[in-house]
């Protein structure tokens, strides 16, 4: 039987979870500047947010903007320290 995959990147993810990745991305703070929205500068808690993004469209959508451009701006990280070798110490140099 062949599962059905979904195209939509929003598939499976709450606006809970949404909301709680972007916070810990930008904090309260820049998150009010980014989306201009009461719930985020005043007294600010992801409870009082999720009552007010599920009832304003407007809003939610600004919010799951926000969550694909922030998935999209996260690059790869690279890691300064070299790849080690666990073969290296074990190969022996005969001369």
């Amino acid at each position: 039987m062949n599962a059905h995959i979904s195209k939509d990147p929003l598939h499976g993810v709450t606006l809970e979870m949404q909301v709680n990745a972007l916070v810990d991305r930008f904090g309260w703070a820049e998150l009010s500047q980014r989306i201009n929205i009461n719930c985020f500068k005043n007294e600010p808690s992801v409870k009082s947010s999720l009552k007010f993004l599920r009832r304003t469209p407007w809003a939610r959508a600004e919010v799951e903007a926000l969550y694909l451009d922030s998935l999209h701006d996260v690059a790869p990280i690279k890691s300064t320290v070299p790849a080690i070798d666990p073969w290296a110490n074990s190969r022996l140099k005969k001369k």
